[in-house]
């Protein structure tokens, strides 16, 4: 498909700040998920998923026993799922999904963050129907044969492979991607995740220069320092050259 993962970009993300905003991603959704069912991941499959993938992306366990632990006390706490769409210049695109208990003051956040960078904010799928959803996992492999016949056995609906600098990108169908998981810590034991998660995909890519690229990338940042934000997905292929 030659699509760009940002794949050593992804992998080599290990500061104090990224490490914190996944933290509080994981827990977030971990969170969620405990209060929406039983806080038993025994019990609750929506719940044993979210701790398995916060489990590939290095979320330390007492993190993700202190998010159930919140959920069970904090009764009264409601969050709400929330996906905002924009425009930066020069063709840009975003995609910002939140999980939030305050809608105004999440909405509020981003206006300011677009405004700061010059972009604009869009309507719902003003953005996204040039996007696809998929399962996106990157490990350190480069036996494309191998992997390729274990997904195809175990039934997995691979999109596609990629090989760059010793790392592999696998794309799967999103609702596969915990099944995908399975077959590769079979295939590679012990394998460490670079990137285990679903995202929204640019069909289409662009590449800024500039201006253009400076401003975008204030939005990028803007958007980071915003707690309810979860994830960003965007077409710029060249934001960290």
């Amino acid at each position: 498909m030659g699509r760009h993962f940002e794949v050593r970009a992804a992998a080599m993300q290990k500061t104090a700040n990224a490490k914190a905003k996944v933290y509080s991603r994981y827990s977030k959704e971990i969170l969620v998920a405990a209060k929406n069912g039983d806080p038993n991941p025994d019990m609750n499959q929506t719940l044993k998923k979210a701790i398995e993938r916060a489990k590939a992306n290095d979320v330390p366990r007492d993190v993700i026993k202190r998010a159930i632990e919140k959920a069970k006390s904090s009764a009264d706490e409601s969050f709400n799922a929330k996906r905002y769409e924009g425009f930066g210049n020069a063709g840009s695109t975003i995609i910002i999904d939140c999980l939030t208990d305050n809608d105004n003051r999440t909405i509020a956040s981003l206006r300011a963050a677009f405004n700061k960078a010059h972009a604009k904010l869009g309507v719902a799928n003003s953005v996204s129907f040039g996007y696809q959803h998929l399962g996106v996992i990157v490990v350190k492999y480069e036996d494309e044969d191998a992997m390729m016949e274990a997904l195809l056995d175990a039934g997995i609906e691979l999109q596609d492979i990629e090989i760059e600098e010793g790392y592999m990108t696998v794309t799967v169908d999103p609702t596969q991607l915990d099944d995908a998981k399975v077959v590769i810590d079979k295939l590679i034991p012990g394998v460490k995740y670079e990137v285990f998660e679903d995202r929204m995909v640019a069909d289409d890519t662009v590449r800024l220069e500039g201006t253009d690229k400076e401003l975008f990338q204030r939005l990028l940042t803007l958007l980071d320092d915003v707690d309810d934000v979860q994830n960003v997905y965007h077409n710029v292929e060249n934001i960290n050259e």
